[in-house]
């Protein structure tokens, strides 16, 4: 599993077209959840364009968007930056209840500019438009789907919205165990909803049902909507439910199955991006806020995508003396821990692993990644240090990811002696004697 975050736009793009699309196991003719028109306005203009350029192109931009999406010409509006952004409404960083001709310009002078959340700069340049919706307070409630080794839990509370407070104290708690199947609707209702006014049940177990089975379907592993609103029913039409702020992430390696669905929900036809076509494109996966992936940190997570072992690597520092190249997500922590504990935090230049069985060739490519960043620039006179370790290998062969290690060393043998590289190597598990072996023999032609 590789659980990848995705902008709140994607997320609920993919709830407006499946959520009465995913399969149910007991589905009724009529259904009493009934979603409001998807109505999405997605802004993003890239950081790489600065001065006027970076403006006319947001210009265009907006101007573009009047066109494609008229509503936001008649109705009242929230807007908010979508770049996985915890607790925006605290941070000023939300804007309520205001016409297009006063959240385009609460956009643009925000679009472009360097903020700080917490301990965290970064530059916002990707926005969300959409309807608001006036609703009482005592209409907020919340809900967080959530995976683990025993299963899928639901957690939910009557209590949503900005202050929601400590969830996994207050909220009511539904566990769906690996071998159970969908919850039942009287299942739903004894577990979540006690402190939900019984005009609201019916809706609630349908839209919750029918959340967990895209949850499902589409290979969710987080989604939370707070606040979920759910208003009163009024002459007869039932209660209508919204989902007005959502964080979600998807398992990236079920792309092969589940990719399709997330493009088609992306698609312009279904209210997704302009000019995408009738299939829409790729599921985006961006980094977390002030994090520009670098290009060697994006293959590796397109790399991690394609295949059902772990891949990873973050660029700490490129001029850095102290490389990693560690086997176990566990194991390069403590490498990392210990190498800042010994005092060299500001020479340790990446972290990262690779599990899971990698073959031959993805192993290659993941440390000639790693070698050619580390041999890039300047030689530094006190040479540099790679730890190529892990701890003792449950089902991993050994042997086979080292003959990938051992393809991309020779690969750089040259640059490596330039740049003084000193190799420490420490494994253990399947065939790991061959592996050190072989690691012992190319150690000889490397000094």
């Amino acid at each position: 599993m590789s659980a990848k975050a995705i902008r709140e736009y994607d997320g609920k793009l993919l709830l407006a077209y499946h959520l009465l699309r995913a399969p149910l196991d007991n589905q009724s003719e009529t259904s009493l959840f009934q979603p409001a028109p998807t109505k999405l306005a997605h802004i993003n203009v890239e950081t790489h364009l600065t001065g006027a350029a970076f403006e006319n192109a947001l210009k265009q931009q907006l101007d573009a968007l009047e066109q494609t999406h008229p509503w936001l010409l008649t109705d009242k509006l929230v807007a908010k930056p979508d770049q996985l952004i915890k607790r925006r409404g605290k941070h000023g960083l939300l804007t309520l209840n205001k016409t297009w001709q006063e959240a385009r310009p609460w956009i643009e002078e925000r679009a472009g500019k360097e903020i700080q959340i917490e301990k965290t700069s970064g530059i916002l340049k990707t926005f969300l438009v959409e309807p608001f919706v006036p609703h009482p307070q005592d209409t907020e409630y919340y809900i967080c789907i959530t995976s683990d080794r025993e299963g899928d839990s639901i957690l939910f509370t009557h209590e949503g919205g900005i202050d929601v407070g400590d969830v996994d104290a207050k909220a009511l708690r539904l566990l769906i165990k690996v071998t159970e199947g969908s919850p039942t609707s009287e299942a739903i209702c004894a577990a979540l909803l006690k402190d939900v006014p019984t005009s609201k049940h019916a809706v609630l177990v349908e839209f919750i049902s029918r959340l967990y089975a895209v949850y499902v379907d589409l290979h969710f592993t987080y989604l939370e909507i707070n606040p979920l609103v759910v208003t009163e029913g009024v002459n007869g039409v039932p209660p209508q439910v919204m989902y007005l702020d959502l964080a979600a992430k998807l398992d990236q390696t079920a792309e092969f199955e589940a990719g399709p669905k997330w493009a088609i929900a992306r698609a312009a036809k279904n209210g997704g991006l302009v000019g995408t076509g009738d299939h829409g494109p790729p599921m985006a996966f961006p980094a977390p806020f002030g994090r520009e992936l670098t290009k060697e940190e994006a293959y590796i997570q397109d790399l991690d995508g394609k295949t059902g072992a772990s891949l990873k690597l973050t660029v700490l520092n490129r001029e850095g003396r102290i490389w990693t190249m560690v086997a176990g997500g566990g194991a390069s922590v403590v490498y990392s821990d210990a190498i800042a504990a010994l005092g060299y935090a500001d020479q340790l230049a990446n972290y990262g692993e690779y599990s899971g069985a990698p073959t031959e060739t993805q192993t290659y490519e993941y440390a000639k990644t790693i070698l050619d960043l580390m041999t890039r620039g300047d030689v530094n006179s006190e040479g540099k240090l790679l730890f190529i370790g892990g701890g003792i290998a449950n089902f991993t062969n050994v042997a086979t990811t080292f003959k990938g290690i051992i393809h991309a060393l020779t690969e750089y043998k040259q640059a490596l002696i330039n740049h003084k590289v000193s190799i420490f190597i420490r494994r253990g598990g399947p065939n790991y004697q061959e592996g050190l072996r072989a690691m012992r023999q190319l150690g000889e032609t490397l000094s």
